[in-house]
């Protein structure tokens, strides 16, 4: 039974990348290279993280690159927030009565400004911060507080927090909130990858608190099939909103999500589509149901009942995009066509196209 959780911070309780990703673009800005986009920064970047800047920047000295980079992080790490479902776990493990702490390797002075901004530290039980390495300090914190190993649970978003866990013969678990994407996780094969922190707690719920390390990472099996909605987004022009997720395999697709107990599929659709592209609907059709059993495109074991429909978008689309995804465009259904969609995605999209007449099947570009 779980009854000690280790944070890592960024990434996994708040979101810090941009402020990171401008701070280290100064950095390269400094040493005459050229910035980093996102996608990029979060495929290179690793822990400890001077293994990230002898690769790219061997010609400046180190101290001279931690003084280029707090200087500028200090300007803009107001930006920093609480990720979604961070603070419901934090009350959801302080109501369990479970120990918690931080191991990160974020400068101390950073941590305490943000630490005091989140309103965490009420949550938190104790700090491990600016630690370069996470492994060597993981013995000393379980010895430390006396916490045994097959009780406690370490939380991150890297490859170098799982391997900090296997270090300490703990249980670890991957969130696809932060700097590693999904490929990177699976391969340093945590014993589960959950999307979020909302996620785990629904996990820790269902089993009571009990997390064994299995073969493959993967969430302890749902009892039932999970029922979706999802929906096809046209704008005035008619053009669809396609959103592309680390959850899919870095597939384009449509967004949406589960359905709660006690709610519409409708209002499910609505509520879904307004949390994860700031998007209002109308004109809501139901198409077609899917089902979706241990896709090999998912990033775990899953079984869906997927309701899939199409909507317009209400007024001028503004979308902003929640943490799921990683980029969207507005495309023409026969442009969606030859993008690289998921295969559930691919069959509605061509449910759609003959509906309207088009001939053809969608094809992968």
């Amino acid at each position: 039974m779980i009854r000690n959780i280790i944070f890592d911070w960024s990434g996994t309780l708040v979101d810090d990348l941009p402020a990171v990703l401008e701070a280290t673009n100064h950095v390269l800005n400094q040493a005459g290279l050229p910035p980093m986009t996102r996608d990029q920064f979060r495929a290179e970047f690793q822990l400890p993280f001077k293994g990230f800047y002898d690769r790219h920047t061997p010609h400046v000295p180190m101290d001279r690159l931690e003084e280029w980079f707090h200087g500028r992080f200090k300007q803009v790490q107001d930006s920093v927030e609480p990720l979604p479902h961070a603070r419901e776990f934090l009350e959801f493990c302080r109501a369990r009565r479970l120990r918690t702490f931080v191991l990160s390797a974020l400068h101390g002075d950073h941590f305490h400004v943000q630490h005091a901004r989140t309103g965490f530290e009420a949550f938190l039980d104790r700090p491990y911060v600016q630690v370069g390495d996470k492994r060597t300090k993981i013995h000393e914190i379980l010895a430390e507080n006396e916490l045994h190993s097959d009780e406690t649970l370490f939380i991150g978003d890297m490859e170098h927090d799982i391997e900090t866990a296997r270090h300490g013969g703990i249980h670890s678990c991957a969130v696809l909130t932060g700097y590693n994407r999904l490929e990177q996780l699976q391969a340093a094969g945590p014993d589960l990858i959950v999307e979020h922190l909302g996620e785990l707690r629904e996990i820790l719920e269902r089993t009571e608190m009990e997390l064994k390390p299995r073969e493959a990472p993967s969430a302890p099996a749902a009892p039932h099939p999970i029922v979706t909605v999802g929906t096809l987004i046209f704008d005035a022009a008619g053009q669809v909103l396609m959103v592309r997720t680390h959850k899919w395999s870095n597939l384009w697709g449509i967004p949406g999500g589960k359905v709660k107990r006690g709610e519409s599929c409708e209002a499910a659709l609505e509520r879904e589509i307004l949390e994860e592209t700031n998007l209002r609907i109308a004109d809501i059709r139901f198409v077609l149901v899917q089902d979706c059993i241990s896709s090999k495109e998912f990033f775990r074991e899953a079984h869906f009942v997927l309701l899939n429909y199409t909507c317009r978008c209400v007024g001028q689309p503004d979308v902003r995009l929640n943490e799921e995804a990683l980029e969207f465009r507005w495309v023409n259904p026969r442009e969606a066509a030859g993008m690289r969609l998921n295969q559930p995605t691919r069959v509605l999209l061509e449910a759609v196209l003959r509906q309207n007449g088009s001939e053809g099947k969608a094809k992968t570009a």
